[in-house]
């Protein structure tokens, strides 16, 4: 019986020992590397075939959209980006245009589109109120300490650069997008970074709009 017995657990053990191999062999492969001329076409084109329209329409030529309500996108962090249209997926971040969009996107297609934007030149915004500028100064680059208001500089940057896979670039955004924003972390319809919804909470209505528009110059 031992003789039967033996064999077959060697057999068995060896077995296991290739499974095992080719299992850490197949974790081992990297990740496919994001191809943004593949996001540029889906980008400029969208996929008719799947009901996914083109993202120029709405957000313009290589990410600079000409329409307030719609953000720029050119120069945003590849790695920010792609966690947006994630959320776009879920519940932290409805919205009608956008949710059904990211549903109808692969997982590469995303990443393809957040690759080819973020390689694109931003165009520069410009501050249009001049009696709100230094006020919005003074948040962005200070915060509000009696409000516990940290300054925005801290983590998006002095000019708005941001900080890639952390914090998104912000300079030069047009006024009304960033200021509805603000207001969607304040009510809680936005819900994907706890430190904006408890930043935007402790903002006034003037004070949004003040900083907003002074993001909308930096360069």
């Amino acid at each position: 019986m031992n003789r039967v017995f033996y064999p077959v657990v060697k057999s068995l053990f060896i077995a296991a020992l290739a499974l095992s191999s080719v299992v850490h062999a197949t974790d081992a492969v990297p990740a496919a590397k994001a191809d943004p001329v593949k996001g540029e076409s889906i980008y400029t084109n969208g996929d008719a075939t799947r009901n996914i329209p083109a993202c120029v329409a709405c957000h313009g030529a290589a990410g600079n959209s000409a329409i307030a309500t719609n953000p720029k996108l050119a120069g945003q962090h590849e790695a920010y980006l792609y966690k947006q249209l994630m959320n776009f997926k879920g519940p932290d971040r409805n919205n009608a245009i956008m949710t059904t969009i990211a549903k109808a996107l692969t997982d590469d297609e995303m990443k393809n589109i957040a690759a080819y934007l973020d390689a694109q030149v931003a165009k520069p915004g410009a501050a249009k109120n001049k009696d709100t500028v230094e006020a919005g100064k003074k948040i962005y680059r200070g915060g509000i300490a009696e409000k516990n208001v940290p300054a925005c500089a801290s983590c998006h940057g002095p000019n708005g650069a941001g900080i890639p896979a952390q914090f998104a670039r912000l300079g030069g955004q047009h006024q009304e997008y960033t200021l509805a924003q603000l207001t969607s972390f304040r009510a809680g319809t936005r819900k994907n970074s706890v430190q904006m919804t408890t930043i935007a909470k402790r903002l006034s209505d003037d004070e949004m709009q003040a900083v907003s528009d002074y993001i909308a110059g930096l360069k």
